[in-house]
């Protein structure tokens, strides 16, 4: 099945690659820079005050109603750490797409190539010699449970990350995001997260598209965004001031990390998008870098941006 698989996808990939400059200039076109209109300079001089003096780099990207864009050092350097796995999820669905198969094919994967010493819910629930999953199961685990196993699986045989990479640079610029590595690397070099890296804005814009626009196949689709509304992983984070905002929902994708030589956490991050019961919506995107005390106040900082765009946008 791998050898097959692979076989199919790098066909895949050599017409993909033809295409992938000319489908890159068509995308990403959807939203209008709201940076200064003086409707927004409130909320960006809320969020400045916010993060002002805080011992770490904040960016924030906002995306309301599918068309006003507010960014807060937009820069493309923020560790993307977890969060990838929602590039990763749509290249799966997209190769799924492209070889014609449904997300219940089913995977046998062998427990001797999974890291026993890594964050794993996957490996906790299965322990026999060989787990039989469907890839949507496995999707649910790399985007509800950030699952390291099953994402670091699904790269090696489905999906390589040069593919996700190339793929997603067709749904939002290229320049403003890279993906080089998989957990695994990374954890063997902590040092590598600086390479898998994004501005808030390309995240905010890859939620946005998700949940606003046609992507890959319908069913396929809506396992990504039900996987998101269920993912329960940084709920101290953009989820804090949402949880009890009757009729709210909100779909997201986190991503934390490492403490660098300088005992800085590398990447505190949550991005995802808002539905309000007025019928407004907004993808948001909040990554903070090389963060210089505990992750837990990060995370505070994290909410409290949060809840000015919340109470900003309703």
């Amino acid at each position: 099945m791998k050898t097959l698989f692979m076989k199919v996808l790098y066909l895949i990939l050599c017409v993909y690659a033809m295409v992938a400059m000319v489908a890159g200039c068509a995308t990403g076109g959807k939203t209008t820079d709201a940076k200064d209109s003086a409707e927004y300079d409130v909320l960006k001089e809320r969020i400045d005050s916010i993060i002002k003096e805080k011992p770490g780099k904040f960016g924030v990207a906002l995306i309301v109603d599918n068309r006003d864009t507010v960014t807060v050092n937009n820069t493309d350097d923020y560790p993307l750490m977890s969060m990838f796995k929602l590039h990763e999820a749509l290249g799966v669905c997209h190769v799924m797409d492209s070889l014609g198969r449904g997300l219940d094919s089913v995977m046998v994967i062998s427990r001797e190539h999974l890291d026993p010493q890594t964050y794993s819910p996957m490996l906790k629930e299965y322990d026999m010699p060989e787990i039989s999953l469907s890839v949507g199961r496995l999707i649910d685990y790399i985007l509800v449970d950030s699952d390291n196993n099953a994402s670091n699986w699904l790269f090696d045989s489905i999906v390589p990350v040069s593919y996700v990479n190339s793929y997603i640079g067709t749904l939002i610029p290229e320049q403003s995001f890279e993906i080089v590595w998989r957990e695994s690397d990374m954890a063997a070099e902590h040092s590598r997260a600086y390479d898998n890296r994004s501005t808030p804005l390309a995240y905010a814009s890859l939620v946005n598209r998700v949940f606003t626009d046609s992507i890959v196949s319908r069913d396929k689709q809506e396992h990504i965004k039900s996987a998101m509304l269920r993912c329960d992983t940084g709920m101290s984070r953009l989820a804090a001031p949402l949880v009890a905002e009757e009729g709210v929902t909100f779909g997201h994708r986190t991503g934390s990390g490492y403490v660098n030589e300088r005992g800085e956490v590398v990447a505190v991050n949550d991005g995802g998008y808002v539905t309000l019961p007025s019928g407004k919506s907004y993808a948001i995107a909040v990554l903070v870098k090389d963060y210089a005390g505990p992750q837990e106040d990060a995370e505070a900082v994290m909410a409290a941006i949060s809840k000015a765009v919340y109470d900003f946008v309703r």
